[in-house]
């Protein structure tokens, strides 16, 4: 515990902890303050997700950038996955579903695009094993043609629609829950030596201990979640003060400071020629929501929900999906990468937010 306190006190980021309690107590005092809730949230899950980051890393260290990469992503979609629950309960499935295909199209290319280019900028050509990237990729490619598919065909005229693409859903959420446990079994069990990182980057100054980083991660992951509902709480009141289009909100603003933690360790594992660790977290955490949370929200919702959700998605979010997981496909396939390379998947996704930015209210 005493490295803990000690990196606190030496990184000035992690000072910002003081907005954690500063914004619980704001919430009980002033619930009604959504722009300022909106605000104090971001400020604290910013340092939060700093410490996440070197605590992943220092597991990273003991089990390895594949398994730390699988690590930090599963933790950071939990978070994703408790405000989802969240707004199931509620029966608010647009939000659901526009968090998912935000968190599709962020990490695979916000969070790719920036990794490649930080690290590209500190590194002149950077090495990964592109095997691994062509393996999450794939299974990324297959979620979205899951996600595809429900529609496409959901044309069905009459009642039968509705049950057509409940039960057709429903049977895609198994599908995909079983291929994710599959590829699973096939990166950590059966194939394990194929994943190893392709370089060992540099060398960490002081990791901590497991144990200390173990409990820090699950400390720090519950704290994050508990940010973030206030944060989703606060952002559509918000966004109407600052001018912001509700499909910007949910696909982008929500989806980026969801995923702050893992972009946290994804731009330090890039910076440190770690980039397997940083595409693992990235393509990881991309197709762990298509193949994992998304099903699970669907049975949850048979639970949860006030009626079952389907995996049928709006035109657009299809087709923003579609294009991201075939960008990120064709920019991993070398195993090498530059800074250029950043900036060519980094101007896609700037693609899709001015468009969703300018988009009207009714386009969603």
């Amino acid at each position: 515990m005493r490295q803990l306190f000690q990196e606190i006190r030496r990184n000035p980021l992690l000072w910002l902890l003081a907005f954690v309690p500063a914004l619980f107590a704001v919430q009980r005092m002033k619930p009604e303050a959504h722009t300022l809730l909106f605000g104090l949230s971001v400020l604290a899950i910013v340092p939060l997700a700093a410490l996440l980051s070197h605590a992943t890393e220092s597991v990273a260290v003991k089990t390895g950038d594949a398994v730390g990469g699988l690590l930090n992503a599963t933790l950071g979609n939990l978070t994703e996955l408790v405000i989802a629950l969240a707004a199931l309960r509620a029966g608010e499935y647009t939000l659901v579903k526009a968090s998912i295909a935000g968190a599709i199209v962020t990490n695979s290319l916000f969070m790719l695009g920036a990794s490649f280019l930080l690290g590209g900028l500190r590194h002149h050509v950077q090495e990964y094993n592109r095997v691994n990237a062509r393996l999450q990729a794939g299974l990324l490619f297959l979620a979205t043609v899951a996600l595809l598919v429900p529609s496409a065909v959901g044309g069905a005229d009459g009642a039968s629609k509705s049950a057509f693409v409940t039960s057709l859903s429903l049977g895609l959420a198994v599908l995909l829950i079983v291929a994710y446990g599959l590829g699973l079994w096939f990166t950590l069990g059966t194939h394990p030596e194929i994943f190893a990182s392709a370089a060992h980057g540099e060398e960490e100054e002081a990791p901590w201990p497991l144990g200390l980083a173990l409990v820090t991660l699950a400390g720090v992951t519950l704290l994050v979640a508990l940010v973030s509902e206030v944060f989703v709480e606060s952002v559509q009141e918000a966004a109407l003060d600052l001018g912001m289009s509700q499909a910007f909100v949910g696909f982008i603003v929500v989806a980026l400071v969801g995923a702050a933690a893992e972009m946290a360790s994804a731009f330090a594992g890039a910076r440190k020629n770690r980039l397997d660790l940083s595409v693992g977290i990235a393509l990881g955490s991309a197709s762990q929501i298509a193949l994992f949370v998304a099903p699970v929200l669907v049975l949850a919702s048979y639970v949860l929900g006030p009626t079952p959700m389907s995996l049928q998605f709006w035109p657009g979010a299809v087709v923003m999906m579609l294009i991201a997981t075939m960008t990120a496909a064709l920019v991993t396939n070398s195993g090498k990468s530059a800074w250029f390379i950043g900036v060519l998947v980094l101007t896609v996704y700037l693609v899709f937010a001015m468009t969703l930015y300018l988009l009207p209210q009714s386009g969603t």
